[in-house]
């Protein structure tokens, strides 16, 4: 850790997590978290760390290896007024929660007329490339977006982990944190202040003329990257991050897309079905659709299980090249 500014330094992706549990945690005691590991272990991927001797065994709980039982937990814990956070070891295990998750969580508040909320948060690790194959590593943020009643947050720096994360914790009902394995030991600014960010407020991460970029999670840096070799040869882009997936804040896209007229949408999750095709619709049925010089364009993961070969795994998702290849072919056809 090093100081960067006056009230920021610099956390990896991980320690940002922790440090949003522990700031809420302290600041409410309703505030506690379960899951497999989270405790003595510190968590699958080492996130939850020492918060449990901090805090201790009745707020850091250990759970049985049973989604369905902690996410149901949870889900009971928050209508007797509590605020837990779960944490899923991978998001691929939410299958086995998924009765509690749509069926309970999203719905109780509406159901019941809004007499009763559900302010439960759910934390799971996602994507490829970590050599977990198929059952490990999958990108299932539009199972979670198309169900009414749960947001969705896919932070992609280390200080939108811990104010997306805080404004989850704050929110009186389910939200579903998706947290990419790859950017737990990435680096960045992250203020010591616990600010919660907003639901639904987009990042125009850079400006460019030529096209917008608009991509999730850790195809964010990789788009970043990507932007810069552009320059080099001339071509501008523009990269938004939307996140928040639900609430969308489609107004910056769409702001973004009429001013470039140019769109490519970049997900790890496969082209079918995937959440960039919400983000196609809502530019296309925007005003930004009179302002287009070229159709808009999905850079997408394949149609496919993650294999667990290291070679065909990258093969499976964008990289870095793929989206400069993408943005290249987009300006210089259109």
């Amino acid at each position: 850790m090093t100081a960067v500014a006056e009230q920021t330094r610099t956390l990896t992706y991980a320690e940002a997590v922790r440090e949003a549990l522990a700031q809420a945690m302290t600041a409410d005691e309703r505030v506690f978290l379960l899951g497999e590991d989270v405790g003595t272990y510190g968590g699958a991927f080492g996130v939850t760390g020492d918060l449990v001797h901090r805090f201790g065994e009745e707020r850091i709980r250990d759970t049985p290896i049973s989604e369905l039982g902690i996410v149901g937990a949870a889900v009971g814990a928050a209508l007797a007024g509590m605020r837990p956070v779960v944490e899923i070891q991978f998001s691929d295990f939410t299958a086995q929660a998924m009765d509690q998750i749509v069926n309970q969580a999203a719905k109780i508040h509406f159901m019941l007329g809004g007499a009763a909320t559900v302010p439960m948060v759910l934390r799971a690790p996602a994507g490829s490339g970590t050599g977990a194959a198929a059952q490990h590593s999958q990108s299932l943020e539009a199972w979670f977006a198309h169900v009414p009643g749960l947001k969705v947050v896919m932070p992609a720096t280390p200080a939108d982990a811990k104010a997306l994360l805080l404004a989850a914790i704050a929110d009186p009902n389910p939200v579903i944190v998706l947290e990419h394995k790859l950017l737990y030991k990435q680096s960045g600014p992250v203020p010591e202040a616990a600010t919660p960010a907003r639901l639904g407020e987009a990042a125009v991460r850079r400006r460019g003329t030529d096209l917008t970029i608009v991509a999730t999670g850790v195809m964010v840096p990789r788009s970043l990257e990507a932007a810069d070799e552009l320059a080099a040869d001339g071509i501008e882009a523009s990269v938004v991050d939307p996140r928040s997936l639900k609430p969308l804040d489609g107004k910056s896209i769409v702001d973004d897309v009429t001013r470039t007229g140019r769109a490519l949408l970049v997900q790890e999750a496969p082209k079918t079905a995937g959440f960039m095709a919400e983000i196609a619709a809502t530019i296309g049925e925007s005003p930004a659709f009179g302002h287009l010089r070229a159709p808009i364009s999905r850079l997408c993961g394949l149609d496919v299980p993650i294999p667990y070969a290291p070679q065909l795994e990258r093969a499976a998702v964008p990289q870095v090249a793929d989206i400069v290849r993408a943005a290249t072919d987009l300006v210089r056809r259109w």
